[in-house]
């Protein structure tokens, strides 16, 4: 027996390896191609026969590859016989809320534990206090697989026992960086374009980033409560500000693409009758 196995060594799987590895921790390896376990197989880790021993050999299994494609690919190789009671598996490959069901139905069939969990870092993140991973699934499998994890990641987020929970969050999270990043390269477009500093630009962008993740905190909180009263930021401000951003960006003669969009999502607002509700009430557009 080994303490736990990996399965996939690209670099976040190799990463995740080293860190059980630096712990002192026997780990087993299994990978499609087995040279990428060379340098940790060095480092005292077992390389295992196949997809079978890898899975029976230790209590708990992390899994970190490409896709669920290659998921599935990897799991056919399975004995339809194996039964692996006892033994948990922490799925962390990137994939969607139906992913993570039909996950849940394979391993309930082969007698497996099953944890569906995102990481939400870097590889070069992984491994300190605030490297947040978020995890769903039954409460007590998590429990007995919690301190194996912090060795990952010291912010693990358990988000309870739907099991999809983990990849719905993901979506939403990256839903948020990714709005963002469009965002961003718009205003780094203005900024561009007016002969000024691009990189003072993000400069002044991470130094507000605190700030408005508190604005944001609060905007969930409202969205939550369901109470849209004014209490930090009234939505007839941010009509007049996105359709001023839109202005801006048809006199500087740029791509309107984004804030046309945003400002449309609030003049519909406006228009529902919320520009004297709290700015959170946007939701009621997207609702709709």
């Amino acid at each position: 027996m080994s303490d736990v196995t990996v399965i996939g060594l690209g670099t976040m799987g190799t990463t995740i390896a080293q860190l059980f590895i630096n712990q002192g921790l026997q780990v087993t390896l299994w990978n499609r191609n087995p040279k990428k376990a060379e340098s940790l197989i060095k480092q005292g880790a077992t390389f295992a026969k196949n997809i079978n021993e890898a899975l029976k050999i230790s209590p708990i299994t992390v899994m970190c590859v490409f896709d669920y494609a290659a998921v599935t690919e990897i799991f056919q190789n399975i004995d339809a016989s194996s039964n692996f009671a006892q033994r948990t598996l922490i799925q962390l490959t990137t994939g969607n809320p139906e992913d993570a069901r039909n996950a849940l139905l394979w391993a309930n069939a082969h007698g497996i534990n099953y944890l569906d969990g995102a990481i939400q870092a870097a590889p070069s993140q992984m491994g300190q206090s605030d490297t947040p991973i978020l995890l769903s699934g039954e409460e007590k499998i998590f429990r007995a697989a919690e301190n194996l994890l912090k060795i990952l990641a010291g912010n693990i987020i358990y988000l309870g026992g739907k099991i999809d929970a983990a990849a719905t969050v993901d979506a939403a999270t990256l839903s948020y960086v990714y709005g963002a990043m469009a965002g961003f390269t718009h205003g780094a477009r203005m900024v561009e374009v007016a002969g000024l500093d691009v990189a003072q630009f993000g400069k002044i962008v991470k130094e507000i980033s605190p700030s408005f993740g508190e604005f944001f905190q609060h905007e969930g909180n409202v969205i939550q409560s369901g109470d849209f009263t004014i209490s930090e930021s009234p939505m007839r401000i941010s009509v007049v500000a996105t359709e001023r951003i839109l202005q801006s960006s048809v006199d500087a003669n740029i791509n309107t693409e984004i804030p046309a969009f945003i400002a449309d999502l609030f003049k519909r607002a406006d228009n529902a009758g919320l520009g004297d509700k709290e700015a959170a009430a946007l939701i009621e557009v997207i609702r709709n």
